[in-house]
């Protein structure tokens, strides 16, 4: 058995470990925008509240648009990858967990031999009055193992495992809220299409009767030929668009089958038939820029990934130092001619203090570092690179909403103005 003082230095070790080797993680400073050009004139029309996006598709109002939508979130190809990405970081923290904690193992076995009596051994034991040539051998073990992490490796495991799974639960987020953004904007692609094809083929129609007006009056010669001509031209210009409108409504309809996770053509039938593009709501409670950044899962990804490789280091590092082990054995051993194993068993117990330390393989230890550290330096490049995409991509959303806001505000107002048959009285009436 173990010495007292032995195990009480070994558990009082183990409780320490939390002192662990390796650099401690600190979240880094990122470069971001303090102040963003569309800020101001977003928070003056209230568009900076608290945003809500957990089914922000339903807010257009369209019940074939979010059957799609959820379809996709249940079907996704991409999406279940994702989740299987999380299966598997979840199984990795629970195998750092278990390390972690204490092992044992039960085992057993039982032969039944038979000694000839014509081998050597045979012919001698044969000679023994009352020698039974059958015999049975039992035994029984239940091992018990620790390994006590005093310098912390284990536990710096357990952190790396952590940050990867919170960061594939991240990855999982944003491919969520991709796989919803894709299909609604493949969505919104078909009904333009369609609203514009149904557009081209009136033009067709309108572009055949002129012509057909421009024959007539070009046959009685008064028309020109150039008018003729012009008016021909026309006509196959917006014919020749109607291919590449139904060549890409085609597309739009088979990515539509391919997001939803079935081949292209399963859901055609239910989207060949035209429907209204889906009117745009309210874009109120996008949250301020600094918000948007700090619910970017991308971000959070990156994040964890940075966490994970310096938690990596540590774990490296760990293996300068040894490795110590508590183990323990009880069992039983039985070898009879007759009877079973309870009729004249010997017992068998040992405790055991192991110690494992790799005193001449430093060479690969720090190669091993070395691969952490550089992990860890690609992951911070790459963290911060993160950041800063996403403030430009924050600061273009933003931006491109207050413009096309200008946009839409001045092509309303040129609406209204060419559907004016009568400008004068259009103006009488307006000022009325």
């Amino acid at each position: 058995m173990l010495p007292r003082r032995s195990i009480m230095f070994l558990l009082y070790t183990g409780v320490l470990a939390g002192c662990s080797v390796g650099p401690e993680y600190h979240r880094p400073e990122a470069p971001v925008l303090t102040h963003y050009a569309a800020e101001e004139a977003l928070r003056q029309d209230g568009s900076l509240s608290a945003a809500e996006l957990v089914s922000w598709w339903e807010a257009f109002d369209d019940p074939m648009l979010t059957h799609f939508v959820s379809l996709a979130l249940e079907q996704n190809l991409d999406l279940a990858q994702a989740q299987a990405r999380v299966a598997q970081a979840r199984a990795g923290l629970g195998a750092a967990n278990a390390a972690l904690l204490p092992a044992a193992d039960a085992s057993g076995s039982a032969a039944r031999a038979y000694q000839s009596a014509e081998t050597p051994l045979g012919q001698v034991l044969n000679a023994t009055p009352g020698y039974d040539r059958w015999g049975n051998a039992y035994q029984t073990d239940l091992t018990a193992s620790w390994e006590v992490d005093v310098f912390g490796g284990l536990h710096r495991g357990r952190q790396a495992a952590l940050a990867d799974y919170q960061a594939s639960r991240a990855g999982a987020v944003a491919a969520r809220l991709a796989v919803a953004a894709q299909t609604a904007d493949i969505y919104i692609t078909v009904r333009g299409l369609q609203a514009r094809l149904d557009i081209a083929r009136k033009q067709v129609t309108t572009q055949q009767d002129l012509l057909a007006k421009v024959e007539l009056l070009y046959a009685k010669g008064l028309a020109a030929e150039y008018q003729l001509r012009q008016t021909e031209g026309a006509l196959a210009q917006v014919q020749a668009s109607i291919p590449v409108l139904q060549t890409n409504l085609d597309v739009a309809m088979n990515a539509m089958d391919v997001i939803v996770g079935a081949p292209p053509g399963s859901h055609r039938s239910e989207l060949a038939v035209p429907a209204p593009i889906p009117a745009t709501p309210s874009l109120t409670g996008l949250g301020s820029p600094a918000e948007l950044l700090q619910r970017r899962p991308d971000l959070i990804v990156a994040e964890r990934r940075l966490a994970a490789t310096n938690a990596r280091i540590g774990e490296a590092m760990a293996g300068y130092y040894p490795h110590f082990s508590l183990s323990g054995m009880l069992g039983s051993a039985t070898a009879i001619a007759s009877g079973n194993l309870l009729s004249g068993g010997a017992s068998q117990s040992s405790g055991v203090l192991g110690l494992r330390w790799r005193l001449f393989d430093f060479g690969r230890i720090n190669a091993q570092i070395d691969l952490a550290r550089g992990r860890d330096a690609e992951a911070l490049a790459a963290y911060r690179e993160a950041v800063l995409h996403a403030t430009e991509e924050v600061e273009n959303a933003f931006s491109a909403l207050v413009n096309r806001g200008v946009q839409s505000t001045t092509l309303s107002a040129g609406e209204a103005s060419l559907s004016c048959v009568n400008p004068p009285r259009c103006s009488v009436e307006e000022a009325g």
